[in-house]
């Protein structure tokens, strides 16, 4: 079977790399940008790192930023509106992924009218057009939906989140500056750096892992696992190191998938409004315990990505423990919770389990899996 690989045309990385944005706007003949982000960005100042290059360079722009921290339906309905109605010819998005994926699903719909009720791109959807030409800005280390071909949309009427796969809706342009990302408070950086570990690890390990794959996904678990305890002590390199991982993370996952821990975190998000690094962290050690069965032989690499002394030395279960028990300290040093208590309602995890089996990340995983299977999991986690 061929493998596809989806990435950016053009990406810039480092500080500094923002003042590349205004110069592509420019040599591509656009006049009006749409810059979609997050209200808390706008109030404090990290949108204006953007708008004043273009302030400065007179190119024109309109800011939207009615975006919630899970980007709903309603926003993105209000956002295509928005964007018809300013007269802009291209997408700037600025922020994490709730704002990179508002803008997405904005720039989809603009040239794909026909899917204007938003419910309908969940999947693989079967856009013709690709979406208007966007720049995207990274404000967190975590996502990386910069790079990705995925989006995804809180349907609050559903209390559920979609997943949307598009080939056309990544961004044309990333621009990855670790200054961006420097205001960012602790509990941000840490479950937006647990994210990105997650990504590396269920890609690795998920059923459509290829070389190509691979790669990326250990050099991510490298780069995170050396610096996200810095970016959250917000040292410069600990920051640019984060950058760069989630990124690499991004390149990879894209294209081959994830697992149940996405899928499961997915649903404690839209319910609860849990932050989603911090779901995927906390169900990612249980998703590896889960897994140990059929992926348990990749386990060495990834604790040899992340440093656990003596891993070669070690039979290959206790190469997985270990490795399992350097995913838990390295999220126990950051700050995230070791379990769902105080999170989860039992009530809740008969649904929670039935969108987790729906989700579009869980045919990925390298173990099936049923809706009984993934409500014991739930339950083991409170």
């Amino acid at each position: 079977m061929a493998n596809r690989i989806v990435l950016n045309t053009v990406s810039y990385h480092g500080k500094g790399a923002v003042e590349n944005i205004v110069p592509e706007l420019n040599a591509k003949g656009y006049k009006r940008a749409f810059v979609c982000t997050d209200p808390d960005l706008v109030k404090f100042g990290v949108t204006e790192k953007v708008t004043k290059l273009m302030d400065a360079a007179g190119f024109s722009y309109e800011v939207y930023s009615d975006i919630k921290a899970n980007p709903t339906i309603e926003n993105v309905q209000h956002g295509v509106e928005a964007f018809k109605k300013s007269g802009a010819d291209c997408i700037v998005a600025v922020g994490g992924g709730s704002a990179m994926d508002t803008a997405k699903a904005i720039g989809i719909i603009v040239e794909n009218p026909e899917f204007a009720d938003v419910r309908s791109l969940e999947g693989v959807a079967p856009t013709k057009k690709h979406a208007v030409f966007t720049i995207a800005v990274p404000t967190t280390a975590g996502t990386a939906a910069e790079v990705t071909i995925n989006y995804v949309i809180t349907d609050v009427e559903k209390k559920r989140k979609f997943v949307c796969v598009d080939v056309n809706d990544i961004p044309e342009i990333a621009v990855v500056d670790p200054d961006m990302m420097s205001t960012m408070p602790k509990s941000l950086t840490a479950a937006t750096g647990m994210d990105a570990l997650t990504h590396a690890i269920e890609g690795y390990i998920t059923a459509g892992h290829c070389a190509i794959s691979d790669m990326f996904h250990l050099e991510a678990i490298r780069l995170i696992s050396a610096n996200l305890r810095g970016a959250v002590a917000n040292t410069d390199e600990g920051r640019e190191g984060m950058a760069l991982g989630q990124y690499i993370a991004g390149m990879g996952f894209s294209n081959v998938g994830l697992g149940i821990v996405h899928s499961m975190a997915h649903g404690l998000s839209a319910l609860y409004d849990t932050p989603h690094g911090v779901a995927c962290a906390i169900i990612l050690p249980t998703g590896l315990e889960y897994n140990l069965p059929v992926a348990g032989k990749r386990y060495r690499a990834i604790g040899r990505a992340m440093c656990v002394p003596g891993i070669d030395a070690m039979d290959d279960d206790e190469a997985a423990k270990a490795t399992i028990a350097a995913v838990k300290k390295l999220s126990t040093d950051v700050g995230i919770p070791a379990d769902l208590k105080g999170i989860l309602k039992t009530e809740d995890i008969d649904f929670l389990a039935e969108s987790a089996y729906a989700d579009a990340c869980r045919p990925g995983n390298p173990r099936e899996t049923s809706v009984e299977e993934i409500k014991e999991l739930y339950r083991g986690l409170i």
